[in-house]
């Protein structure tokens, strides 16, 4: 799978991914100490859905675009800081520019936190520079995210979350994702992990066993389906949590359902589910 994001920025996994973790940094920062985020595939942080690659696509048609479609009530109150930093909307339900995970990062965090942003891309490492202004609290790291992850935990703040969320254009990405997870949380094991997945065969639901046979305790699965398979492209994905928030089951069971009925086309649905408790 081909996953080049600027061709699917905004789209239904984009929101998924984006909106839990939006609940998950927001839920870190209840206490004042500082954390630090860091994101394995970081991309160029900004995106434009009115570009030619958004536009060859239109998958943002079916994402943040159909966000409008959740009513008032408390999905759409958690959902509130994410849809805050994605901006304002214009008349096709498209927004300026559409926040990847390190622009939503820099919309929410604090003075005191600190970003960690790989991306080993030449280009788009500058360009994510680029889009993250003059942000001290934000370092781009032009390097392997899996690599670079090694040597970024634990950081000095001993609080925080990663996000690996690689571009799935390698037949062994689930097995670098689970290797890359392990090393990290043997050397920082109170930090919250998230790795986002598409679902497009048995593959990923066999990393998830995988993952529940390592041993590795207190594993959230959540899922969003927009179709009953039957459709081209990717139409479900996930998010596998280690060590999440406290709140995250609880929240997710409520934005999930909404965001299936938003973006949903026939067949939609959600998953919660844990791999490994305590």
């Amino acid at each position: 799978m081909n996953y080049r994001h600027a061709f699917h920025a905004g789209n239904f996994a984009d929101v998924f991914k984006h909106a839990l973790l939006a609940r998950m940094l927001i839920y870190l920062m209840r206490k004042d100490a500082p954390l630090h985020f860091i994101d394995t595939h970081a991309g160029i942080g900004l995106y434009d859905l009115a570009g030619a690659e958004a536009a060859r696509t239109g998958e943002w048609r079916g994402g943040i675009a159909r966000l409008a479609g959740v009513p008032d009530g408390p999905a759409r109150d958690l959902l509130a800081p994410y849809l805050r930093a994605v901006g304002g909307l214009d008349g096709q339900g498209r927004p300026a520019l559409y926040p990847g995970s390190p622009a939503l990062a820099q919309a929410l965090l604090r003075p005191q936190d600190r970003m960690s942003l790989c991306e080993m891309h030449p280009d788009d490492a500058q360009l994510l520079t680029q889009n993250m202004g003059r942000d001290r609290r934000a370092k781009v790291i032009e390097a392997d995210g899996y690599a670079a992850l090694n040597a970024l935990v634990p950081p000095r703040e001993r609080r925080g979350l990663v996000l690996i969320d690689p571009p799935f254009e390698a037949d062994d990405e689930f097995a670098r994702m689970q290797a890359a997870l392990l090393r990290a949380q043997r050397k920082w094991r109170e930090g919250v992990f998230a790795l986002w997945y598409p679902v497009k065969d048995a593959s990923a639901g066999e990393f998830a066993r995988r993952l529940a046979a390592s041993g590795l305790r207190r594993i959230l699965r959540l899922q969003l389906r927009i179709g009953d398979g039957s459709g081209q492209g990717l139409q479900a994905c996930g998010l596998i949590v280690l060590n999440p928030p406290f709140a995250l089951e609880a929240e997710a069971a409520l934005i999930l359902p909404a965001l299936a009925q938003a973006m949903g086309a026939g067949g939609g649905g959600f998953g919660v589910d844990w791999l490994a408790g305590e």
